[in-house]
Order: structure tokens, then C-alpha cells, then sequence
């Protein structure tokens, strides 16, 4: 009996010590891995320079109307949210790795539902989901001599010219490569930007410091030709080059610089399958307004996310570090040379605004008037799964995302369900049973050797045998058994040499002796 309690208690000592430890290290392991960070590129935190909170504020009700959200979790939620086709979510500066799971839930979002995506990143935390669509980022910063802008906040002025402040003139909708000529050279109109159609034309975007991205054709573009549309939006010059070895030498042969440097890349993936409210006279399920319509799923890669920064989204704020509008009078390295007409540069905003339009489902003819023609029916969530969060917030935030990772992936559900599974059977078996259970052979055993008895407490185990036998034979409790006189005892017991047994302390046995006391005690009961 004390050996099973001494059991139970040292098994509840070791469950308890591995929650316990278990706990402790869920939330100290994350905060140990944001001490020290800030978060940047945060539609949701203050108002710097760095930050994403003029971008936010553009878009929402103060701005363009959209229903702005964020996510705290992973992406994985993407292929749960009400509308996919009318949802655009921005993957702004992963400082925290895309994984393989996300990603494959985020490329089901945009081929499958018709989801609208843009990721912005300058290193090679979006590459697994980069990959899934042909595309590479480079991770090392780019130089380009001939597309560069200067910064005017120097004594003298302008600054000493740095190759990573890029500048391109990027089309919203159309692949740079196969532009004509005339609509190349020709900037958006002010009445073009207005109205949301900039087709045939190019707008400037300012970049600090982005890296270089390629794409490479997969087979299934051979098979499947018209599956979808890839777009070089905006690209680097012919002279730019990745610094790998960050010595900032063109003429390294360390550092490629293989001519053909994309800035942007946009992929569309047509007729789409999606339901939503048709427009009237399309006819809708069994009557009503909800139909079936062709969507279009869209994601668009940028090789910075400084781009997208409060420093460069409004000219007014990045006038205030420096940058200049116009680079008119500037010898070799302007956009203006580039485009003709409408060519001064007025914030990214312009630029980003009309890409997130295009991107949209506000052209769909099929789509009803009433949610086409209102902004606010579309939802614009910022992904803040990807940045560093609090020290304090930090085990919350992960626990949230472990919690969506496992309940949004089937395997892994299963999988920890199974888990669960067998460590309460694990638990059930080395449980001690009940005293009164008879068992003859316990499996829960199997991994421990039986302890060698003390021969000293043989005679005590024949005696505890003896009167377990009595009781039991006369129906008795413990408590009644113990109850009982020892001349009681006696004359129950009746045989003399089993009376000795229980009684004199003088007498002492050897262990062919007991062992012949233990067949008398068997046969005691059937005797009796």
C-alpha cells in the first residue's frame, strides 16, 4: 500500500514539474526572443518614420473608405475570411519567417478564392512563398548608378549620392518589358489618377534600399499558358547590381548583377470560381441576388518595404527628410529623363493606391453595382503576425498563432488530437489501481523489474497474508477485524501452528518453514 501511494505521488510530481516547465518555457522563450527588438513597418504603432500609419490612414475611412483589419495571428486565417475576392491583405516587412505552411495557405488564398495579396520584404523572409509563384529575392541590398535620388538636407546640398536610394517608373497593370514605346515615356495623368485608369502610362516610386528579385518561369507556365499573368511592374536599370559582398563594388565579380533586376512583380489568376451578390438580371441562386461570378486573385511582390514607410508615402513628410519632387537640372540619374509628362514624383501613395485599386474586384462587371461601387464592402488587413511584438505580449501573440496553426491545418489538428490521444492512455495505464481490484498480470509493468523482498519481512508477509485470509473468510471489515479480541482471533484461526504464527514473537522460521505455513494458509480456508 505505501508503495503504490509512494508511486502515485512521485507520478503527480513529475506531470506537475512538466507543466510546470512547460509553461515557464512558453512564455519565457519568446520574450527572450524580442528582448531588445522594436517593432517596425506597424500599421498600429506610432507615428514614425518608419512605420506604416499614414499608408493605414490613406486607406481607411479617412482616406479611400476601405474596412481596414489587422491579423495578430498567422496568415493562415486568409482562406476563412468572409469575401476572400473582395480582401486584400498586405505582408509589409516579415521580420519573422514565412513558413511553409502559411505559405501554401496564402498561394491557396490567391489561386483558389480569389484573395488579393501584396508582400513587401528587402531580405529573404518571404521567400518560401515567394517560390511558390517562380520569384527570388535576392536579401542583399541593390545599387543602381543610373536610378538613384538624391537627398537635399546636407550642407552642402545635395548629399553625397548613395546607389540604394532606387528610383522606378512602375505601371500599375502592365509589364514594363512590353510597353510601347509612346506609352512608356508618357507619366499618369492627374485626370488618369483621379479616375482610378492608369493604363498606358507610368508613375515614379521612391525605394531606400531594396534588394533585387528575379522570376523564372515554372513548367506549368508551359502547360497551362493562360493560368495566369505575370507583370514586371517596375524594374532596376541595366548597370544595377546586388551587393553580396557589401563592399558596394560594381565592378566585383562577387557581387551579380545579371541586368534584369525586377523591383515588382505582379501575378493574376483568372476565372476564379467565387460567390458574392450579382448584378441585377444575372439571375442568382434559386431566385436571389447570390450568384456564382468569375473573380481574378492578385499578389504583387515589392522588393522594399520602405517603400510602403511613413517617409516615403506622402511627399510632404519625405520633403521634410530631404527628397525632392522634381530631380529637373539633375545629370544622369532622373526619372524625369525617363518619362515626359506628369512626371514629378507626389508620394508613393499615388502609386500604391491605384495598384490596390487595379487589384480589386471594383472593374468586375459581373459583381453587383451596390458592393462594387462601395469601397467600404472591401477589407484591407494588415498582417502583424510577421513583426516583433512587446516582451510582454510576445507568449500571447505566439500562443494565438500556434493555436490558429494548429486548428486551420487538418493534419496537424489530427495529429495533436492523436497525441492527446495517447498520452491519456498512457496516463490510464500507470495510474495504481484500486487495492480491492484482483488483476493477475499488470501490463503497466512492463517497464520496471520487480523489487527483491527483505528476507526479514517474510514472516511479517505470511502474518499480513494469514489474517487478510481470516477476514475475508469471516466477511469482516478492517475496522471490525481490528476490533476483534486476540483469544477471538485465536479460536477463529483454530489451527496451532497458524495461532503460533500470528501470536509469538519468540518463535522464528526459516524460509522452508514459512513456505509451508504460506500452503497451510491456503489450505486454511477450504479446511475450515
Amino acid at each position: 500500500m505505501a508503495d503504490e501511494e509512494r508511486e502515485e505521488y512521485q507520478f503527480s510530481t513529475y506531470i506537475i514539474g512538466a507543466v510546470s516547465i512547460t509553461v515557464a518555457l512558453l512564455l519565457l522563450l519568446p520574450m527572450l526572443f524580442v528582448m531588445g527588438k522594436s517593432t517596425a513597418y506597424s500599421a498600429y504603432e506610432e507615428e514614425e518614420l518608419y512605420q506604416l500609419s499614414d499608408m493605414r490612414g490613406s486607406l481607411d475611412n479617412g482616406g479611400d473608405g476601405y474596412f481596414m483589419a489587422n491579423t495578430m495571428s498567422t496568415p493562415m486565417l486568409v482562406n476563412d475570411w468572409k469575401d476572400p475576392h473582395r480582401t486584400m491583405l498586405l505582408i509589409i516587412a516579415p521580420e519573422k519567417p514565412i513558413d511553409e505552411t502559411e505559405a501554401e495557405a496564402i498561394y491557396d488564398f490567391v489561386t483558389d478564392k480569389g484573395g488579393k495579396v501584396i508582400v513587401a520584404a528587402d531580405g529573404t523572409n518571404a521567400n518560401r512563398l515567394a517560390t511558390k509563384f517562380g520569384v527570388t529575392y535576392f536579401g542583399h541590398p541593390l545599387n543602381d548608378e543610373n536610378q538613384h535620388w538624391l537627398e537635399y538636407d546636407c550642407d552642402p546640398s545635395p548629399c553625397y549620392p548613395s546607389w540604394q536610394n532606387v528610383w522606378s517608373v512602375a505601371a500599375v497593370a502592365e509589364d514594363v518589358n512590353e510597353m510601347q514605346a509612346g506609352a512608356a515615356s508618357k507619366g499618369c495623368s492627374e485626370f488618369q489618377i483621379v479616375n482610378q485608369n492608369p493604363s498606358s502610362c507610368r508613375i515614379p516610386v521612391m525605394f531606400r534600399s531594396p534588394t533585387g528579385m528575379k522570376f523564372e518561369p515554372s513548367l506549368r507556365d508551359t502547360t497551362h499558358p493562360h493560368e495566369r499573368d505575370v507583370k514586371i511592374l517596375a524594374r532596376a536599370s541595366s548597370s544595377a547590381f546586388i551587393d553580396l559582398m557589401g563592399d558596394g563594388d560594381a565592378s566585383n565579380p562577387l557581387n551579380p548583377a545579371p541586368g534584369d533586376i525586377s523591383l515588382m512583380i505582379r501575378f493574376d489568376y483568372h476565372n476564379i470560381s467565387a460567390y458574392d451578390q450579382v448584378r441585377s438580371g444575372q439571375g442568382g441562386l434559386v431566385g436571389g441576388d447570390i450568384g456564382e461570378l468569375k473573380v481574378t486573385g492578385s499578389i504583387v511582390f515589392v522588393s522594399d518595404e520602405e517603400a510602403f514607410s511613413n517617409r516615403l508615402w506622402t511627399d510632404e513628410v519625405a520633403a521634410g527628410t530631404g527628397l525632392s519632387q522634381s530631380c529637373e537640372g539633375v545629370v544622369g540619374s532622373c526619372w524625369m529623363q525617363e518619362i515626359h509628362d506628369n512626371n514629378e514624383w507626389l508620394g508613393n501613395e499615388v502609386y500604391y493606391e491605384l495598384l490596390i485599386h487595379s487589384m480589386m474586384e471594383h472593374d468586375n462587371l459581373a459583381l453587383s453595382g451596390e458592393i462594387r461601387n462601395d469601397v467600404s464592402n472591401f477589407q484591407v488587413v494588415f498582417d502583424e503576425s510577421r513583426h516583433i511584438t512587446g516582451i510582454v505580449s510576445a507568449p500571447f501573440v505566439e500562443s494565438m498563432g500556434t493555436v490558429v496553426l494548429l486548428t486551420s491545418n487538418d493534419f496537424l489538428k489530427w495529429l495533436v488530437v492523436l497525441n492527446v490521444g495517447l498520452l491519456l492512455l498512457v496516463a490510464m495505464m500507470v495510474v495504481p489501481e484500486k487495492e480491492n481490484w484482483r488483476h493477475v498480470f499488470d501490463l503497466t509493468r512492463f517497464n520496471q523489474r520487480p523489487s527483491k523482498l527483505d528476507p526479514e519481512t517474510y514472516r511479517l508477509r505470511v502474518q499480513q497474508a494469514l489474517f487478510t485470509k481470516i477476514r475475508v473468510h469471516h466477511d469482516l471489515t478492517r475496522d471490525q477485524m481490528a476490533s476483534k479480541p486476540p483469544s477471538e482471533i485465536q479460536s477463529m484461526i483454530g489451527d496451532p501452528r497458524l495461532v503460533e504464527l500470528a501470536y509469538s514473537k519468540s518463535k522464528t522460521y526459516s524460509p522452508q518453514e514459512l513456505r509451508k505455513l504460506m500452503q497451510a494458509i491456503r489450505r486454511w480456508g477450504k479446511s475450515n
